[in-house]
């Protein structure tokens, strides 16, 4: 928690700005896994009020970044390997259907954009900045979401996001897996391209499980 400095933003409310502060700091693991998140010291530390701050805590824990625990308070969540299955089971469904969708509906426009994305994505990951490939990531997927042109399905997926950043945040952590997920990326865009559905469909269970598998070992490395 010593290096923990608000992230100033004038166009947001303070109770997000104070959301993505504490945010950061846990995918970075500047706060850990079992941390107290104290409201009067986290108030003290950022300089701001207590509301705000209990605020961004009932955010990060709709999001699965922090828990409330019995006599003791908000800590920061660890990764449990049951929620992520969880999560990733019905991020695979629901991915599965936007591609399928997607392959129907996408328009030359789309098309042009997600192969502008994937040779983006390919130039991002040599940054290894991961705030800017985990960017390039949703950008690309966002693509293919607008692309099923099912609003529903969007916004259903969107309410996800959150749960997913953090397995997404640790699996891109994981350097040697990044020439992979680029491939991935250039097989979904070009199964798109060719509107061929089946290879679509096993390309992104492809993705998602390979993410699996990846944060898995992650876990099993913590404990």
């Amino acid at each position: 928690m010593d290096n923990l400095e608000l992230n100033a933003n004038a166009y947001l409310p303070l109770r997000d700005v104070v959301f993505h502060t504490l945010r950061e700091a846990i995918l970075k693991g500047d706060l850990k896994p079992g941390e107290r998140l104290m409201e009067l010291q986290l108030a003290a530390k950022l300089g701001v009020s207590r509301t705000p701050i209990r605020e961004a805590i009932r955010m990060l824990q709709q999001e699965g970044l922090a828990i409330t625990v019995p006599r003791k308070g908000a800590e920061v969540a660890g990764i449990e390997q049951k929620d992520m299955e969880d999560v990733l089971q019905i991020r695979e469904a629901l991915e599965i259907l936007a591609v399928q969708l997607a392959c129907d509906n996408i328009s030359a426009a789309q098309i042009e954009d997600l192969e502008k994305n994937v040779a983006e994505f390919e130039e991002v990951v040599k940054t290894k900045d991961i705030k800017s490939i985990a960017e390039s990531d949703i950008a690309f997927h966002d693509i293919i979401f607008e692309a099923a042109s099912n609003p529903r399905l969007v916004m259903i997926l969107n309410n996800l996001r959150g749960q997913i950043y953090r397995y997404r945040m640790e699996y891109l952590k994981k350097e040697e897996m990044h020439p992979c997920l680029v491939g991935e990326h250039k097989q979904i865009a070009e199964g798109l391209k060719r509107r061929d559905k089946a290879y679509v469909m096993e390309m992104t269970q492809k993705h998602v499980k390979n993410q699996e598998k990846a944060i898995k070992n992650i876990i099993s490395e913590q404990e």
